[in-house]
């Protein structure tokens, strides 16, 4: 249902941040380039929270995304006078340190700006209390409970929802600084209070879940990252993008005008499948059907996205967990010319002598990596790596100790022998820990600009708030004529990334007879085939048949997660590029004849 009351105008929301460390003078341009009413940044991922947490060890006062007080500090009278106003999760571990450090940069300005945050997320000090009253915050995807895993948790936060946030502006904040809310609980919490939307306003709300998870990653949704690369003709620095969402939830992409990039259909369909699983995406506030989108080209860098339905959401929360895995190291050794593998082989051989052997270590990862050719007209054309990981609790075992030991085989060798670095140092790395927890069991909290605290509700949730399963659906073979043996990627477009230890690869295409003949051909055995890598792991595919799309979750790709993943690619962005440089027999009716391979 929608509400019944006086209808406000779509919200324009900028998004100036998708990641901790993006570019700085985002914020800058999207005040400056034209009306906004709310900015919106995404500073956290289950990485960054585990870089807040170092930070923090060393300044117990830091733990918050210090490039936003850069930021800020050069837009804040602007956006005073302007009555824009700021929403971000750079909170981070510490929100209130975050808010102080605003409340004086306010006061050092002499601006007339309100500061709210939100807590609440952080169950860190409550493990064993909740795991004592039968909390086992099993591995997503492993089903492990955390005390059988014997580790110890430096951080654990829960996915907080976007009804604190509404209170927050609601009670007059000009700013709400946020803690590990969702990605788009930004956009939902404020779309809330700027249209007055009740709890149970679900397929507006998931229309504002959509918007948000399309303008979170900034310049992705803009021409970014985008595997089309022939239809970004205004290749300057993509503008960020802005969401104009209505009052029903459907909303605008847009960017600022003469800003580069490209808002397309295209561009947004790579956003909407980047990092998602199941198409029934899930929100602490809502259940948004990724599968009953439409997106339609409005105009130049306007695309429209509407009818989206929501549902209610479950009673459990994510929580992002990480603990301390131990030291890592890598050392990449050149191989050049002739005889590769014998090289690799030769090479490895004598390094696990010097070593000590594969046992030396708590775990060791040799990768050959191929980047040399037949007759190579450059020496790097040449060349091929042999990167060699290890990992240990012993910090010792893997610093220089390791990198060092490689450089024996200089002299005593494969012909050829260079390395890509000096000997380097050991690097604490993290291990990611994905798990759930009961809603009730989780106290979101709003500290209002006045200073008094509001406990924020919970929206009822349901037991099983996927309302329906995604299976690989069996279809009748076609005889599509002849084929060519061609890279697939010329009938496709792809986008892929991370989620934990998983990657996701969503691919679409432009037509509905290409649509027709991809749902047919590409298989989660085909998948396999095309990304040999996925042999022997958990391959999930979903259908998105309204963006003309599959989704592929490969669990298990990305080991533990990046920050201690050992593939050179730790995050999957390349996976996407990857599939559509493999080639398979696409019918030749399916292919522009003007483009060869």
């Amino acid at each position: 249902m929608t509400t019944a009351h006086a209808r406000r105008p779509p919200v324009r929301i900028g998004n100036i941040s998708g990641f901790y460390g993006d570019r700085l003078a985002a914020f800058r341009e999207m005040i400056d380039g034209g009306p906004v009413d709310v900015v919106t940044g995404d500073y956290l991922a289950e990485l960054t929270m585990l870089i807040l947490w170092k930070a923090q060890q060393k300044n117990p006062t830091t733990g918050y995304a210090r490039t936003f007080v850069t930021q800020a500090r050069d837009v804040l009278r602007d956006c005073a006078e302007r009555g824009i106003k700021i929403v971000v999760n750079a909170g981070g571990l510490n929100p209130a340190g975050l808010a102080d450090e605003l409340e004086k940069l306010i006061a050092d300005l002499g601006v007339d700006m309100s500061v709210a945050y939100i807590e609440g997320d952080d169950v860190l000090p409550r493990l064993a209390e909740l795991q004592s009253a039968g909390h086992e915050f099993r591995h997503l995807d492993k089903g492990i409970p955390l005390a059988d895993a014997g580790v110890h948790p430096v951080s654990a936060n829960a996915y907080l929802g976007g009804w604190g946030i509404a209170s927050a502006l609601a009670q007059g904040a000009d700013i709400v600084i946020c803690p590990r809310v969702t990605d788009a609980s930004l956009v939902v919490g404020t779309c809330a209070w700027w249209h007055k939307w009740n709890r149970d306003d679900f397929d507006a709300l998931a229309g504002a879940v959509l918007a948000g998870h399309i303008i979170e990653c900034g310049p992705q949704a803009t021409g970014g990252n985008y595997s089309q690369i022939h239809e970004i003709t205004d290749r300057r620095y993509p503008g960020f993008p802005i969401a104009e969402v209505a009052h029903d939830g459907s909303a605008v992409i847009t960017k600022h005008p003469g800003t580069g990039g490209l808002v397309s259909p295209g561009t947004v369909t790579a956003q909407v499948l980047y990092e998602i699983d199941h198409p029934h995406y899930l929100n602490p506030d809502v259940v948004a059907h990724f599968d009953t989108a439409q997106i339609t080209q409005e105009a130049e860098h306007r695309v429209r996205v509407s009818g989206v339905r929501g549902t209610a959401p479950g009673t459990q929360l994510k929580v992002a967990m990480n603990y301390v895995g131990g030291f890592r190291n890598t050392m990449t050794l050149v191989l050049t010319g002739l005889d590769i593998e014998e090289k690799a082989a030769w090479a490895t051989e004598e390094m696990l002598e010097i070593l000590g052997g594969a046992d030396a270590f708590d775990d060791i990862d040799i990768q050959l990596l191929r980047y040399d050719s037949p007759d190579p007209d450059t020496a790097a054309r040449a060349s091929a790596h042999l990167r060699v990981t290890v990992k240990d609790g012993d910090r010792k075992k893997v610093d220089r100790a390791f990198s060092n030991s490689l450089m024996e085989l200089a002299l005593g060798g494969y012909a050829g022998f260079h390395t890509t670095t000096p000997p380097s140092s050991a690097t604490e790395f993290g291990v990611y820990w994905p798990c759930l927890v009961e809603a009730e069991e989780i106290t979101h909290t709003v500290v209002h600009a006045d200073g008094h605290r509001e406990v924020i509700p919970h929206t009822p949730g349901v037991a099983e708030p996927r309302t329906s399963g995604c299976t690989e659906e069996i279809v009748a073979q076609q005889d599509w004529g002849p084929t060519q043996r061609r890279p697939i990627g010329r009938v496709i477009a792809a986008r892929s990334g991370d989620k934990g230890g998983r990657a996701n690869v969503g691919v679409w295409t432009d037509t509905d007879e290409r649509w027709e003949w991809l749902c047919d051909h590409l298989t989660v055995e085909r998948l396999v085939e095309l990304i040999p890598e996925a042999a022997g792991l958990t391959v999930t595919r979903y259908e998105l048949a309204n963006l003309r799309a599959l989704n592929f979750v490969i669990d298990g790709f990305l080991g533990d997660g990046v920050a201690s993943s050992v593939r050179p690619d730790a995050q999957a962005k390349g996976l996407g590029e990857y599939l559509r440089a493999r080639h398979t027999d696409i019918p030749a009716r399916l292919l522009d004849p003007m483009v060869s391979d």
